[in-house]
């Protein structure tokens, strides 16, 4: 059955079966078990290809992924006015929608920090563009995976397109 939105500028809730705030994520996976959490994280601005093939692998390493999801407050100081182009209700609502994601939850501050506290993942995944040094949260995990990027693709690069195609230079 199809849910009646009120406005058509209103969106619906994320997934809620998938989308939970930080307290009450770290509340159910205190509850996992000897399974694996897998923590990932990031602005995911305008979802693509190398996200997801980032997402997949990163489940690949553990039972259970977790993607931590930068507030819309927290992408505009780290990639500045213009950003982020998607809010992040829509943003969480199309990782949820993942297969390879089971939980997502938004979070504030510049860093994940705070987040892996709380939630104690055993694994935490990042691009191969980060030294492990630079990895925020290294230190409180089991171990670190770094995930080769897919060439070419990347939000910034997705932006250039679409200001070159329409006329305005970067």
């Amino acid at each position: 059955m199809w849910r009646r939105i009120s406005s058509p500028n209103t969106l619906p809730a994320p997934n809620s079966k998938k989308t939970f705030s930080r307290a009450a994520l770290a509340r159910l996976l205190s509850r996992r078990g000897k399974k694996k959490v897998v923590f990932a994280n990031g602005c995911f601005d305008l979802l693509h290809a190398g996200h997801i093939k980032l997402l997949e692998k990163a489940k690949s390493s553990g039972d259970i992924l977790v993607v931590a999801l930068n507030s819309d407050g927290s992408v505009r100081r780290l990639k500045g006015a213009g950003r982020p182009l998607v809010g992040e209700k829509q943003r969480a609502q199309a990782l949820a929608g993942l297969e390879a994601v089971d939980f997502v939850t938004v979070f504030k501050e510049d860093t994940p920090l705070e987040a892996i506290r709380q939630l104690k993942p055993d694994i935490l995944v990042k691009g191969a563009d980060y030294k492990i040094s630079d990895i925020v949260g290294a230190g409180l995990v089991k171990k670190v995976v770094r995930i080769p990027l897919v060439k070419g693709i990347s939000t910034s690069t997705i932006v250039k397109k679409i200001l070159d195609a329409y006329g305005r230079k970067s």
